[in-house]
Parts: structure tokens; C-alpha cells; sequence
């Protein structure tokens, strides 16, 4: 076993409880899946079926690592750990699981046939087991916080390390899971060490109930961001199909409603005294791709699909990027940057993204995602908190009229990351120091 810890009955029971919860719940999980792959949904095909603990394509090769990534955040944020793992490994085989459809189409768009996907099945312990049995995996390591009981129950029956990496614990997941301690602490004992991102989770970690000698404070790989040749390349493709070169640019990532409207309305006024300013909107999720135009139409905005690849022209106010896994390359396209999922109270999405390519950056005030992150950019000046329009209004003016403190933002963005690195390697020596026996 992966650790020395014996569940007592209740915790047993407990967990057969949850498991039974699960049992209930998967009929409909099942008729739904069905119901969408006759109607031909997007991302509803036979390889969802893993969810169910098997796949109809058997994949020969066994035994490697195995990382699950909630969904496109996650799969964003390990990106540059996967491709170290390789380099230090060229036969080393990785398998990413994932939740969601878009999960699963980065994982192919950023590493190609480097790695094997499949999606991770429902936390019932015959799926998993099933799952466990085919990928036979020496090590899992989850990413941030996607815990399972079921799942990590079942690496423990079968000697299999756990390792949570870049583990982020919140105080609201923090008192979530002290609700439940029957199911969660016997979790948490069968997890073999946490990489924590920072000083707030690491203490959170401790709080519930894990072993010190488990945990490890080994900063946020995120700070380990780097912007890869090709993005910068797609960058320049776009600058040049839509015909960018003369405009000022604020870049809108990873928005969630009403944040677009917003954005807007600062925008609007903004026009008015930059007439060559361009609002590039880039939604959160796919999903809201139609939506977000149908808003925009409705105004009267003047508007560009980035899939129609039409230039843009002097009069264009907005270009609406409908295409997933170009926001690193469209960032590095902005005068200033807004990070979503931060007046939407979300949490924040990565700020790391727009200061690795020297974008002075604004946020809202839901940032408990990435509190350390923020934190660090704010104080160094790379980031400013605003909460509504008129405040986005104000600080883009403050930028656009002061080159010297917009230059000063982009090096400070530049500088958090750099002083910040090495979570990656710290990750990796973790990794390397337990060994299946």
C-alpha cells in the first residue's frame, strides 16, 4: 500500500454511501451521453465512454504516468511540466484525463500524438477500477484540486502513488471538505504527497488534517510560463490577417457573462478618445461564442469573427475571437490586457498569461484561484483591480496617456515570473524521489 493508514468501519461505510450516491446518479449520466450522441452533440462520441471505465479503442501500451486536468485551465497550466517530463524521457508514456470536450481538444492542439487522452471516468469504484486495470499507471498526479475519493481509494488498494501537484486548496473548499471528514480524511491519507502553490494552501493542507511530512510548499508552475515560438508566430498571423498594426488593442480573456458588457461599456467611452482603439473579446468557454456576438449585434457593435478571417477595418470596434487555444498568441497582441472570471465572481483566470508577454493587466476582485499570483503582480505594479466600467475606463487612460508607467507594468509582469520560477523543477524532484516498490 501507498501508505500505512487502515479506514475504520465507519469511514468504510461512508465511503460505500458516496459510491451508492454515484450509482444512483450514472443511469441518468448514461441516458443523457446517449441521448446527446444520437442528436451528434459536439464532443459527445464513443471515446466519452471512458467515463464509464472502458473504451472501444484498446491502447496496447501500459504502464507511465497518468495526469488529470479538470478541464482547459489545467491542461493550459501543465503544459510546460509534460514537455519536461518528455525531454527527460523520450519513451516516457503520458496519459491526460480530463472531465470536458475542450480539456480534451487542448490537450490534442498542445501535444499533439506526444501523449494519450481519455477521459476520466465517474468516481464509481467499478468504472475505476476498470480504468486502472487498462492504463496501469505507475504514478497519478492530479493537478490544482480535482480530488475523488473513489479514486484515490482505488490507486491506494492497488499500490498506486497519488500526487497532487500545484495543489490549490481555497478556504471554501478548505471548509467543504471539514464538512465531511469520514469521506475526505481517509482521502487525503491515501494521497502519497502535495506539491502546495502556495503559503495559503499549504496551511489549508495542514488544517485538513495532512501529514507535514506529505506536503511541500513548492510554489505555482504557472510562474514557469513561457511563450512558445509558435504562439508568437500565430501571433504575427493575426496581426497581419485582420490588419492590427496600426490599432491599440485591449484584449478581454477567458470572459464570462456580464464581464463582456462591461468591458463594453468601458470600451465605448474609451473610443471616443482613442478612435483607434480594438476590444479583441476572448470568452471563457465555446459555448458562449454565439451568445456573447448575439450581444454585441444588438448594440449595433461592429463586430468581426476571428473565424471568418476578414480584415478588420478602421471602423471595426470589436473582433470576437470563436476559435479555442489562441489566447497566449492574441494577448501578445494587447496595449492592455483584462483577465476574467474576475468581476464574474469565478475565482480569476491566469494573469500569467498576458504579463509573460509584457501586457500590463487588469482584474477584478475575484481572484481566489490565483491569490498569490495576483498578489505578486499587483504589488509589483503589473496588475490593477477594478470592479466596473468606469474604473477599466479610468485605468486604460492612466496607461495609454503614461507610456512610462505602461512599459513599467509590462517589465513588472516580466519580472514576477522570473523571480518566481521553479515550481516545475522542485515538482519534478518530488516526483523522482518516490519509487514504486
Amino acid at each position: 500500500m501507498t501508505t500505512d493508514f487502515h479506514p475504520n468501519t465507519k469511514q468504510k461505510i461512508v465511503l460505500l454511501g458516496y459510491s451508492l450516491l454515484w450509482l444512483s446518479v450514472i443511469p441518468f449520466a448514461l441516458c443523457h451521453f446517449i441521448y446527446q450522441f444520437i442528436r451528434r452533440k459536439p464532443g459527445y462520441t464513443k471515446t466519452r465512454l471512458s467515463r464509464y471505465g472502458f473504451t472501444l479503442n484498446q491502447n496496447n501500451q501500459k504502464s507511465g504516468l497518468l495526469i488529470h486536468c479538470a478541464s482547459v485551465g489545467e491542461v493550459v497550466a501543465i503544459q510546460n511540466l509534460v514537455e519536461q517530463l518528455l525531454r527527460q524521457n523520450t519513451k516516457q508514456r503520458i496519459t491526460i484525463t480530463t472531465n470536458t470536450t475542450t480539456g480534451a481538444d487542448r490537450v490534442k492542439l498542445l501535444f499533439a500524438d506526444n501523449v494519450h487522452h481519455t477521459y476520466l471516468p465517474y468516481d464509481f469504484p467499478l468504472f475505476l477500477k476498470l480504468f486502472l486495470n487498462r492504463e496501469h499507471p505507475t504514478k497519478v498526479l492530479i493537478n490544482e484540486m480535482e480530488l475523488w475519493p473513489n479514486l484515490c481509494h482505488q490507486c491506494w488498494l492497488s499500490n498506486i502513488p497519488v500526487f497532487i501537484i500545484n495543489g490549490r486548496m481555497s478556504e471554501k473548499s478548505t471548509k467543504t471538505y471539514q464538512k465531511f471528514p469520514s469521506l475526505f480524511v481517509p482521502m487525503f491519507e491515501k494521497i502519497t504527497a502535495v506539491c502546495a502553490q502556495d503559503q495559503r494552501d499549504y496551511l489549508n493542507y495542514l488544517t485538513l488534517g495532512v501529514n507535514p511530512d506529505k506536503l511541500t510548499l513548492t510554489n505555482n508552475i504557472k510562474f514557469d510560463l513561457t511563450i512558445s515560438d509558435y504562439d508568437l508566430a500565430v501571433s504575427q498571423s493575426i496581426k497581419t490577417n485582420f490588419t492590427l498594426e496600426q490599432r491599440l488593442i485591449i484584449v478581454a480573456g477567458s470572459t464570462h457573462e456580464p464581464e463582456e458588457q462591461v468591458l463594453l461599456n468601458a470600451y465605448l467611452a474609451l473610443m471616443e478618445v482613442y478612435p483607434t482603439l480594438l476590444l479583441i473579446i476572448v470568452p471563457r468557454h465555446p459555448q458562449r461564442f454565439a451568445k456573447v456576438y448575439q450581444l454585441l449585434q444588438k448594440q449595433n457593435i461592429e463586430t468581426i469573427l476571428m473565424s471568418e478571417a476578414t480584415s478588420c477595418r478602421p471602423s471595426t470596434q470589436v473582433l470576437l475571437c470563436d476559435q479555442m487555444g489562441k489566447l497566449r498568441s492574441i494577448y501578445a497582441l494587447a496595449d492592455i490586457s483584462f483577465v476574467g472570471g474576475s468581476i464574474a465572481d469565478k475565482g480569476g483566470h491566469n494573469a500569467l498569461e498576458p504579463a509573460a508577454v509584457g501586457v500590463p493587466i487588469l482584474m477584478g476582485n475575484s481572484i481566489y484561484n490565483n491569490p498569490a499570483i495576483c498578489h505578486a503582480l499587483a504589488g509589483e505594479g503589473a496588475l490593477l483591480t477594478v470592479s466596473n466600467a468606469q474604473q477599466i475606463e479610468s485605468a486604460c487612460k492612466k496607461w495609454l496617456d503614461n507610456p512610462e508607467q505602461k512599459r513599467h507594468a509590462a517589465n513588472a509582469g516580466k519580472h514576477v515570473l522570473a523571480h518566481n520560477s521553479g515550481a516545475i523543477r522542485k515538482t519534478l524532484e518530488i516526483l523522482s524521489s518516490f519509487h514504486k516498490p
